[in-house]
């Protein structure tokens, strides 16, 4: 298990890195705590699930809105940089072996996801209006109307199945508890099963996105393109549609949750702000 390394040893760029990567962990398990807490009031109460941006409207409402969502929004930038320096830096040591490749390519990928819900956040905060649209609707419509875009379109559709797949190998494994800087009693009792059952659940919502992606390809129709809202929606007409939502709703709280216990615990080797930046103003007078 890995060590976390006292504030003491570790410099100020670094040690600020840090603080911005777990401010960014707790900021997205809020809206995901949030958002599957919406969805199970839906599952038993009637009213239609909805999405991160729907979690967000709700926040604003409530006393303080402005504030929190003013909160929310710099938390999810924070994680936004983080994503990216993960990619960029390889801090979790990935390498770049095929499977460490494409974990920092989704890395990236998720750094812009989560700039894009940062962007509407804090337009919700300032008053300039809800923001955001309907991500997956829009996107898929942008690379519908690009050249060869019914093909761009089912490759994104096999991506966000192919990380659903990733999701629910990691809950049939058990490994979510890795980076933690946990003891095993710890990670047996509650760090483990909590992980577990948020990425399950993340699995199959993932799943059913990837086949709305993978049905607007077909079609080469954007309506076709629903987002995590719709997912719930689906679930819902199902036999047991209630039960089925309900377990989802669930466990997406539990990944919410879960995001809050790395925001704690994880380990985070963040790379030396201040040494980086040393090396690129030499790598720049070299150049000169």
């Amino acid at each position: 298990m890995p060590s976390v390394p006292s504030a003491k040893t570790i410099p100020g760029g670094r040690n600020a890195l840090e603080r911005l990567a777990r401010y960014g962990y707790g900021a997205r398990g809020t809206v995901y705590v949030l958002v599957g807490g919406l969805a199970l009031l839906a599952a038993f109460g009637g009213g239609r699930p909805g999405d991160s941006h729907d979690a967000l409207r709700t926040v604003l409402v409530g006393p303080f809105g402005a504030v929190l969502v003013g909160l929310i929004a710099l938390g999810l930038l924070a994680f936004a940089l983080w994503r990216a320096v993960e990619a960029v830096t390889d801090a979790d040591r990935r390498g770049t072996s095929l499977k460490g490749l494409v974990t920092r390519g989704a890395h990236l990928v998720s750094a812009l996801l989560y700039l894009g819900l940062a962007g509407t956040a804090a337009s919700l905060c300032l008053g300039l209006g809800f923001g955001g649209g309907d991500g997956v609707h829009d996107g898929t419509a942008w690379l519908l109307a690009k050249p060869m875009g019914r093909w761009l379109v089912a490759l994104v559709g096999l991506a966000v199945a192919g990380t659903a797949i990733g999701y629910l190998a990691r809950a049939w494994k058990g490994d979510t508890t890795a980076r933690l800087a946990l003891d095993g009693e710890a990670r047996r009792r509650w760090a483990e099963p909590t992980g577990r059952f948020g990425y399950a659940a993340r699995g199959v919502a993932f799943l059913i996105i990837g086949g709305f992606v993978a049905a607007a390809a077909w079609y080469q129709s954007s309506a076709e393109a629903k987002g995590l809202g719709d997912a719930f929606v689906l679930l819902r007409r199902q036999p047991y549609g209630t039960a089925l939502l309900a377990l989802v709703a669930a466990g997406h709280m539990a990944f919410g949750a879960f995001g809050l216990i790395q925001a704690r615990y994880r380990h985070i080797d963040a790379p030396d702000v201040d040494r980086v930046d040393d090396e690129a103003v030499a790598a720049v007078r070299r150049l000169a």
